[in-house]
């Protein structure tokens, strides 16, 4: 009978242990990543007059392949007005709202030349743009990162008309 090192019986014992403690830091950090998905995002087409329809168009078709880091994703209707990317899916919507009443003491803000009204929301934040002659929306779930709003700003200076939006300020 042979006996056993005491060098061989810590190896065999901190194997398992490493093991576990790689299996919990790959599991703490995420995993493996999430395939990205890709599916239709829902969406409902509104009625729109034919200006509106024109400014809209113009800017659906300025918008990038990828905001953010995040890749468009087809919408299921209204595809002249909306945009979606990511999952979970961040959606603009061009010409679908009317314009907002923003209370006095709201917190506005400007980010590269567009002036937003956020609505926080439990599961989402709702941002609206007030100097537009198209009011805007975009609809952001809590999980979304990323810096979408600045990468929206310069497809919106560059189609969507400024109107000043009176007493309000960014």
């Amino acid at each position: 009978m042979t006996a056993k090192s005491p060098a061989r019986i810590a190896t065999v014992a901190a194997i398992p242990v490493a093991l576990l403690v790689g299996v919990l830091a790959f599991w703490l950090l995420g995993g493996f990543p999430k395939a990205e998905a890709t599916g239709t995002v829902r969406t409902d087409a509104v009625a729109m007059d034919e200006a509106t329809t024109v400014v809209c168009r113009a800017l659906v078709a300025r918008m990038p392949e990828t905001l953010g880091g995040l890749h468009r994703r087809p919408v299921s209707a209204g595809t002249e007005q909306h945009v979606a990317f990511g999952d979970p899916a961040i959606v603009l919507s061009c010409g679908t709202v009317g314009k907002r009443a923003v209370p006095r003491d709201a917190q506005l803000l400007g980010v590269s030349g567009v002036c937003w009204y956020p609505e926080e929301h439990k599961q989402e934040t709702v941002w609206t743009t007030i100097d537009r002659q198209v009011p805007l929306r975009v609809v952001v779930p809590k999980k979304a990162d990323g810096s979408w709003l600045s990468h929206l700003s310069a497809p919106i200076t560059e189609t969507v008309p400024y109107e000043d939006p009176g007493t309000t300020h960014c």
